[in-house]
């Protein structure tokens, strides 16, 4: 029987076949004998058997050959094992909750306290109507009258949740009552983008999450637009969210969420969900396309019902925004207008070399395409989709990009991960070469180089812009001038911190003329209705009211004001009239040198650019 199993070429099972491999050849032979002696094979016979057993017990498995590997998406469970004692240290169980969250909860309360406003459309179209719906008071666009109904209270409805209990617990602190906003909006950017980090780790290890998480928190893009008030801040979070849902494996959260993110949000970002929306859709359709569509049509009716209590009538704020930009020729352009190359310097600004870093995943991706695809190109590919289609409109302002940002984050963190990748033997890619130990250790100095930029940058800003928010702070320390005072603003209309940091004594802010011809804000009437009021003072043509100035300047209790070198005086100058109560530096901008305004170097920073004085001054009685 043993001859003709030795003959086929089968033998017994592994665990009959096995010996311990300190037999004695004495105790070999023997066997070998009495294998002889009852199965009739010849000595010979039994010595090759002998052998042949062997060498299958001293048999290795060889590595896999890597053309044969699965062209499927990689993830970090694929990565190999080591089989000796530190094999339990080599499994990457990836990051938990506990990091990303306390690490990005810690910058965006840094962001919260200490963020500028980046854009009088955060003031004037999100904070103005906010204030006006928990304190009476505030400015009102033509963007909201009823007339034109383009912006949404769902939206600001949404904020009001906390607004609302912090403006009852605080009472007249409003000051606090805007920060309190803030933390919310911070708490938001927290769960979303720990949700990002998460899922990034299970599906590709520590060190992409990583990466990605000090990104999140440092560069000075995330720092600034995740305590933003604005539907771009929002549909960034709604990014994160989705991008999150779909590496979890779960597209019906993932298009519930870019459909959040689109209608209460901004809808213009519908372009930038669409990938994932999309393959969510080819992965599950039917529970995908169920839930993307309860999702719409609930908020969308919930919306309009939002939309009719405050304007008055049935309308959609959401479908007039699209009517009026895309098939009403909505003239963005009366806002002013930039070159296609705005969005690469923004970018840069804001991402340093992080943001050249992810425009380069494209170009990495075929050496890495088996970690990558396809389920990360999927979440990348809206940096070039909507950077691209944004670059093309005329009218272009920062925040329009902030949806993208935290996905640069991770197309950045992507491609420093593979460089070693870059100068790996394909036939051999377990093999460590020089040049594969030298981007290894590039990794950390690159990612220091991103975040050190990012952290200049942000210092920059918050000390160099700051002088508006600070200076308004200081009315409450001037109540002694009595109830119905009135603060002028000019030419600074546009940094106007909003009517938080307006105290109560103030019967209200004025502008005068400094030669801005456009069409200013005005305070919401509530004799004309307030929110459903249409005034005929409104127009959206952007062509200056009469009604918007206030001539008699006699009338002003309070002036802020710039003060720049500049070869006429300012209205502050007369000392006879003006009393100087505050004053703060101010960066100027076109006396200061790109470079040294842009990133805060040491010294340098102080030495290389020029201050302005951003003033508050005070009537002097007669």
């Amino acid at each position: 029987m043993s001859d003709a199993l030795s003959r086929s070429g089968h033998f017994p099972p592994k665990t009959k076949q096995l010996k311990k491999e300190n037999f004695s050849a004495e105790s070999e032979s023997k066997c070998c004998w009495i294998s002889i002696k009852h199965s009739g094979c010849s000595s010979v016979d039994c010595e090759v058997h002998r052998e042949m057993d062997l060498a299958v017990r001293q048999r290795r498995q060889l590595p896999t050959d890597p053309d044969t590997t699965s062209s499927s998406s990689y993830t970090k469970l694929e990565k190999p094992k080591r089989s000796d004692a530190g094999e339990a240290a080599e499994v990457d169980r990836g990051l938990g909750w506990f990091l990303p969250l306390i690490s990005l909860g810690l910058l965006r309360y840094m962001s919260a306290s200490s963020n500028i406003i980046h854009d009088c459309d955060e003031v004037f179209n999100y904070w103005e109507p906010l204030h006006y719906l928990l304190y009476k008071s505030g400015f009102q666009t033509w963007e909201y009258s009823s007339q034109y109904a383009l912006r949404s209270y769902l939206y600001i409805i949404f904020h009001n949740l906390v607004g609302l209990p912090a403006s009852w617990w605080l009472g007249d602190e409003k000051v606090r009552v805007f920060y309190a906003v803030r933390i919310f909006l911070g708490l938001i950017s927290v769960i979303t983008d720990a949700a990002l980090v998460v899922a990034l780790s299970r599906k590709y290890g520590k060190r992409l999450a990583s990466y990605t998480l000090a990104m999140l928190c440092l560069t000075s893009g995330c720092f600034f637009s995740s305590t933003s008030l604005l539907p771009s801040s929002f549909s960034m979070y709604a990014m994160s969210l989705s991008s999150a849902f779909f590496l979890f494996e779960k597209p019906p959260l993932a298009v519930a969420s870019a459909a959040i993110g689109v209608i209460l949000g901004w809808p213009f970002s519908f372009l930038a969900f669409l990938p994932v929306t999309i393959c969510s859709l080819v992965k599950k359709f039917r529970q995908s396309f169920f839930s993307g569509v309860v999702t719409s049509v609930a908020v969308m009716a919930l919306s309009i019902l939002v939309d009719y209590y405050y304007y008055g009538k049935w309308t959609s704020s959401v479908l007039n925004l699209l009517v009026y930009n895309v098939l009403g020729g909505g003239e963005s352009h009366l806002y002013g207008t930039e070159g296609p190359l705005f969005y690469l310097k923004n970018g840069f600004n804001n991402f340093n070399f992080c943001f050249l870093l992810a425009l380069l995943f494209l170009a990495i991706l075929p050496v890495a395409r088996k970690k990558y695809a396809p389920d990360l190109l999927v979440i990348i590919s809206p940096i070039y989709i909507w950077t691209a289609f944004m670059s093309l409109q005329p009218h272009k302002e920062e925040r329009f990009l902030y949806p993208i940002y935290p996905l640069i984050c991770v197309a950045a963190s992507a491609v420093i991960q593979a460089f070693p990748d870059l100068f790996r033997d394909k036939y051999n890619p377990r093999e460590s070469s020089l040049l594969v130990k030298i981007a290894q250790y590039l990794r950390p100095l690159v990612l220091g180089l991103i975040l050190c930029a990012s952290h200049s940058r942000t210092f920059s800003l918050i000390h160099g812009y700051s002088a508006p928010i600070e200076i308004y702070k200081h009315f409450e320390h001037h109540d002694d001038v009595g109830n119905g005072s009135v603060i002028c603003v000019g030419s600074e209309w546009h940094r106007f911190p909003s009517s938080f940091f307006v105290p109560d004594y103030v019967a209200e802010v004025r502008w005068i003329d400094d030669g801005f011809r456009g069409l200013l804000p005005f305070p919401f009437n509530s004799t004309l209705g307030g929110t459903s009021a249409a005034p005929d003072y409104f127009n959206n043509k952007n062509k200056a009211s009469n009604k918007q100035y206030l001539h008699d300047l006699d009338k002003c209790t309070f002036l802020v004001e710039l003060q720049l070198d500049r070869p006429y005086l300012s209205r502050g100058s007369d000392l006879t009239t003006w009393e100087v109560v505050a004053a703060l530096p101010y960066l100027d901008r076109e006396m200061s040198p790109p470079f040294y305004r842009s990133f805060f170097i040491p010294n340098r920073w102080q030495e290389k650019n020029v201050f302005g004085l951003y003033k508050l001054l005070k009537r002097i009685p007669k």
